[in-house]
């Protein structure tokens, strides 16, 4: 149980899971870089104890592997765990009680308490004493990458009550006013979306309070889907085994034991350009108007450390999130989803484009096998809280392979590919929402999804070599094989709409049927080589760049009463166009620079 984040850390250290940084680093590129090789290489914690232009030290790679992540959570989260397991099953403790013996130890720590004399508030600095870590080129300003955004109800000062969310927030750059105003991105239907709805109805200035830091339960609270009802700060003390301390600065609600608290008011009516920043999809989200807030104080803790991440094409550190998240609410997925055993947000593609679920055919067993109850529980995942951001859900019938692994991608591929029918298991919703990060559909934050259903018998032997009965029209080539039964192949490069057309005559080309019995799904990229490098290449830019009702095509197709379908293989048309974000490139001199560092500093 740590008090701190500098406990945490201090604990890394002790079991040789820290690296100290103690050259001069520039929080402009060079500590994201850093922090990237470092992460690449599955290395330890960093600890920057000299960023230049603050007198604070930052420390970032924390979740930097899910080992170091059940290091940190190790005393607290069976206990978590259990509390899962009888919310799922209450049945449980009169089963095993022994079991569940801790139990009301961990369900005590839920309980917040105030601290008339919080830690936080030990001195105040200002937002361009901060460590401004700007983590890619073209991002448009430094921002907090681990911010804790807290916010209550219009007229409501109990801490229950509040939403803590992980909602980035820029603060330098753009049109702020240094040490005055600070971007904040986030959805209305988000939980702080909800109250800014309040707050607009309402006369009350809207109070916002950012922390930064705190025990490590504290950053995974904001992010964790909890249940309507249940508080981040409940979560977070039983998380932390330690109650969640909370403070007043007259009508600002602070993290009694962050680093750092900024608090502010929100402007009800107003908003400026936020971004662009290299989001967690791989690409930048781009400029967009978000809410603005109005600096009031910036607290911080004696010897406070300034927590960061660095987000980029999956894997991260934040995938360690993911990995945490599944592990607590794994038991709980049969109760959230009816019928479904399982759920696998991809991280690799980015997390929102790509579920692949696992769910349960259990009336008519006498008739035909086709998907049927799996095609209604794909649509209750795709309009349920967080995955209803999902592009694609592909399911599965358990029936068909109680052995069937979502998280074994490249298994699933192939159970899925070896059984669908093209003419029948693909449903589409056009013209819907999909994630505002993702730039692959008609608008922002306008797209559309695709189920891609499966069950039955195995109706085809996929190869894994390139079809002889392939035909590349003139402008395709380099076809390359993924894996059995996909094959990527280059085509022409995607210029604007009129560009659709140029996958026409490759649509166009015979054997259908031929191509479909051994590979039947092609995707259509700029890089076959790239694409069959490696299986979590193929998911990423097949997934990220794609939109379904316009780039899923396929050959020899039809519509019948509204409902599309192919006899060949589906095509998927992955090429990058013109309205897609930019990708993620580093900066040359920060990557050099960072190597010196790490070299000086004994990482190899």
């Amino acid at each position: 149980m740590y008090a701190s984040l500098r406990d945490a850390v201090d604990d890394l250290e002790r079991s040789g899971q820290l690296l100290r940084i103690r050259a001069e680093v520039d929080p402009d590129l060079e500590m994201a870089e850093i922090h990237r090789q470092v992460f690449d290489a599955r290395g330890p914690a960093l600890l920057f104890e000299r960023v230049k232009g603050s007198p604070f030290q930052a420390v970032s790679n924390l979740y930097g592997t899910y080992e170091r992540t059940d290091f940190l959570f190790r005393d607290t989260l069976p206990g978590v765990k259990k509390l899962v397991e009888l919310k799922a099953d209450p049945a449980s403790v009169a089963k095993n009680p022994l079991r569940y013996l801790g139990t009301p130890k961990t369900a005590f720590s839920a309980l917040p308490r105030r601290h008339l004399r919080p830690a936080v508030q030990y001195a105040q600095t200002t937002i361009d004493q901060l460590p401004l870590v700007k983590s890619w080129p073209m991002d448009g300003g430094a921002f907090v990458t681990l911010p804790q955004v807290c916010t209550l109800p219009p007229g409501r000062r109990k801490p229950m009550e509040s939403n803590i969310g992980m909602y980035r927030i820029q603060l330098t750059g753009n049109e702020y006013a240094t040490n005055k105003e600070i971007g904040l991105h986030y959805q209305l239907h988000r939980g702080i979306g909800v109250h800014h709805t309040e707050y607009n109805r309402s006369r009350e200035p809207f109070r916002c309070s950012v922390f930064i830091g705190g025990p490590p339960s504290h950053a995974f609270c904001a992010i964790m889907p909890l249940p309507e009802g249940l508080s981040e700060m409940t979560f977070a003390g039983m998380l932390a085994g330690r109650r969640f301390g909370y403070a007043w600065d007259r009508d600002w609600l602070l993290s009694a034991d962050a680093d750092f608290v900024i608090t502010g008011t929100i402007r009800k009516g107003e908003k400026k350009p936020e971004g662009p920043f290299g989001d967690h999809l791989g690409y930048y989200s781009l400029q967009h108007d978000f809410p603005v807030m109005d600096v009031e104080t910036v607290w911080h803790r004696k010897d406070p450390l300034w927590h960061f991440t660095v987000v980029g094409r999956p894997p991260a550190e934040d995938s360690s999130f993911g990995y945490l998240i599944h592990k607590i609410v794994k038991d709980l997925t049969p109760g959230e989803f009816p019928g479904i055993r399982q759920i696998n947000a991809v991280d690799e593609a980015g997390v929102h484009p790509l579920l692949l679920a696992i769910g349960s055919e259990r009336y008519m067993p006498f008739r035909e096998k086709v998907p049927e109850e799996i095609i209604t529980q794909a649509n209750r995942i795709l309009g349920s809280g967080q995955t209803s951001l999902a592009k694609y859900c592909l399911i599965a019938a358990e029936e068909d392979d109680p052995e069937l692994d979502a998280n074994d991608q490249p298994a699933f591929f192939r159970h899925l590919l070896e059984r669908f029918d093209p003419t029948r298991d693909l449903h589409f919703q056009t013209r819907t929402t999909i994630d505002t990060l993702d730039y692959s559909g008609s608008g922002w934050n306008a797209g559309s999804k695709l189920i891609w259903a499966c069950r039955g018998p195995v109706r085809r032997t996929l190869s894994a070599e390139v079809p002889a009965a392939l035909d590349l029209p003139e402008g395709f080539s380099r076809p390359r094989m993924v894996a059995p039964g996909i094959l990527a192949v280059e085509g022409p490069p995607f210029a604007g709409t009129e560009s659709y057309a140029t996958l026409e005559p490759f649509l166009r080309r015979g054997a259908g049927e031929k191509l479909l019995e051994q590979t039947p799904l092609i995707v259509v990229c700029d890089d076959s080589e790239f694409l069959a490098a490696d299986f979590a290449n193929f998911v990423w830019a097949t997934f990220t760049r794609s939109n379904p009702s316009h780039d899923i095509h396929g050959i020899d197709a039809f519509t019948e009463h509204k409902h599309w379908g192919c006899r060949g293989p589906v095509v998927i048309d992955a090429r990058i166009k013109p309205w897609h974000a930019p990708g993620l490139v580093t900066d040359p001199k920060a990557v050099e620079s960072a190597s010196r560092i790490l070299h000086a500093a004994g990482f190899r």
